[in-house]
């Protein structure tokens, strides 16, 4: 039998509310998100959040997966772009029209990846930014790059994230090594070796962010950077933590700090930094 065409995009308009649009951007830059991330981000009754995802995947907006636990039951859902999420999205971005075979290869490819655990924690360090800005009415987050966009526009580095934090008038920029423990520390440490090339050709000098899977890692990383005289700003927390409270362990430091009291500088306006354009620095 023939396959139906999907409906035309105008036919799904009058579903998709305005609210609708934040998570179908969210997918789109950041490829996956858990129902509870979504759920502290942009709703506040659980239940409510449930049914609108089930009725955007109804739509074909959104698609799921997830995977068996292994003593019994399931993992949370994860969400993706559906096919018409991927075509309503490169429509909205003058982007080629995708095809369903597409669709459904980034689906399959995304569900079968083996750094997805890896991705979903790197996102969860920005949702939580996001619940503590919803919280606090002086911060928010201004930028949430994740690991493709940070590569191409900084080139040098491979960072897990960038972003630019603010809390009232002060604003500070980072990098996020968002730490799974399978890589050898001393690996971990030769990462500041590009970010150094990066501040050397007028890039940003921004605190790399070691998100680390525990205390004792956290410790055994801090001994490794001893006597290292480096020009990179870095600090250290653990995953247990909330990242815009005060669980900053600078390199070098006894005692703790939040985010915004980390040094960070924009870099100079030169041509590859993609901080600054002709009218000067740009979000």
């Amino acid at each position: 039998m023939p396959q139906s065409r999907p409906a035309s995009l105008p036919a799904i308009y009058p579903h998709i509310t305005g609210r609708d649009r934040r998570p179908l951007q969210l997918l789109d830059d950041h490829r996956v998100l858990t129902t509870d991330q979504i759920h502290r981000m942009l709703f506040l009754a659980r239940r409510t959040c449930q049914i609108r995802l089930g009725e955007l995947a109804a739509l074909g907006l959104l698609d799921r997966f997830r995977f068996a636990r292994a003593g019994g039951g399931s993992h949370p859902w994860h969400w993706t772009l559906g096919h018409q999420g991927h075509r309503f999205q490169a429509a909205a971005h003058h982007r080629p029209e995708p095809t369903v075979r597409t669709s459904r290869q980034s689906v399959d490819r995304l569900s079968a990846n083996p750094n997805l655990t890896h991705l979903l924690m790197a996102n969860e360090f920005f949702v939580r930014l996001i619940v503590h800005a919803r919280q606090h009415p002086q911060a928010r987050l201004d930028r949430w790059w994740p690991e493709t966009t940070t590569t191409r526009q900084f080139r040098t580095i491979t960072a897990d994230g960038h972003g630019l934090w603010s809390v009232a008038d002060t604003t500070v920029g980072f990098f996020l090594e968002a730490d799974t423990g399978t890589e050898p520390l001393g690996r971990v440490v030769a990462k500041l070796d590009r970010y150094i090339q990066l501040i050397r050709r007028g890039g940003p000098r921004y605190p790399v962010l070691f998100w680390l899977g525990s205390e004792h890692r956290e410790e055994h990383l801090h001994r490794l950077l001893r006597g290292r005289r480096d020009s990179v700003p870095l600090a250290t927390a653990t995953h247990a933590t909330d990242p815009a409270e005060a669980v900053w362990l600078p390199g070098g430091a006894t005692g703790r700090v939040r985010l915004t009291e980390l040094p960070s500088d924009h870099g100079q306006p030169v041509a590859d930094n993609p901080n600054y354009d002709e009218s000067g620095f740009v979000l």
